[in-house]
């Protein structure tokens, strides 16, 4: 790819016009995320084109709730072009976005219920959040390592019948109202880890992900903040405790 801008950027002016702090941008030269353009005798760091884009990436992937080691994983990939992972993100952003249109609607029809103005059905309290729905955003995590696991899952999914879905979704929320109730016994019991366990073969239902894959998942849970806001609802400690329990289970795995 051509870059024509010649403007240079220190260290200090990048932070000033990407709205990222100097420690931010000193910390992902350290890990290899994002080297500086050029780097002059007197050490300082200076940024081209090339290094703005990247550093657009990073924080476009960030946003959409991924580790800096995926970031890294996904930029240092041979294949990785920067006009196809806008094109990307656009979607994944519009995709977002029709889901919160969905949610709002939900909630202002709600409001005109609660004041009289409006019938809702029991059914279309819960319209924002149908196993569909629930089932396209369970699958955004995927959707950010392999587009054929997104494709496999949802053909499965398709194939259950809609008794099935209803208890493979009460199955999981089950899981999840277990491991609060499990908490205080600490992530490393053998209950909460019983309840891990429970979570990774529940995941079956829509794909088998590897332990390292495990482990994204729960970052994802904890970092997204759709699927943050979900956890928050059963409850707000939920998804960093997951998080801890689900590292511990990998990490005993691989003993």
């Amino acid at each position: 790819m051509v870059y024509y801008a010649n403007m240079e950027y220190t260290v200090k002016q990048l932070s000033r016009l990407a709205g990222v702090s100097v420690r931010t941008l000193h910390y992902y030269d350290e890990i290899g995320i994002l080297k500086p353009s050029s780097r002059r005798s007197n050490g300082y760091r200076y940024y081209r084109e090339d290094a703005l884009l990247f550093l657009q990436q990073i924080l476009f992937y960030r946003e959409l709730g991924l580790s800096l080691d995926d970031i890294r994983r996904i930029l240092e990939t041979p294949e990785f072009d920067v006009e196809s992972a806008l094109v990307n993100h656009k979607a994944a952003l519009q995709e977002r976005i029709t889901r919160l249109e969905g949610l709002i609607k939900t909630v202002d029809n709600t409001i005109l219920h609660l004041k009289g103005k409006k019938e809702m059905t029991d059914k279309q309290l819960f319209t924002a959040f149908s196993d569909e729905e629930q089932e396209k955003y369970a699958l955004e995590a995927e959707k950010m390592y392999d587009p054929e696991i997104v494709r496999a899952s949802n053909r499965l999914w398709k194939n259950y019948t809609p008794e099935k879905k209803a208890q493979i979704l009460e199955e999981g929320s089950q899981v999840y109202r277990d491991l609060v109730a499990a908490m205080p016994l600490g992530a490393a019991s053998p209950d909460v880890q019983a309840c891990v366990e429970r979570w990774r073969r529940h995941m079956d239902y829509f794909w088998t992900p590897s332990l390292i894959q495990l482990v994204e998942l729960a970052e994802n849970y904890n970092n997204h903040p759709g699927f943050k806001a979900n956890f928050d609802r059963i409850d707000p400690r939920l998804a960093g405790f997951m998080l801890e329990a689900v590292r511990i289970y990998v990490d005993n795995a691989k003993k």
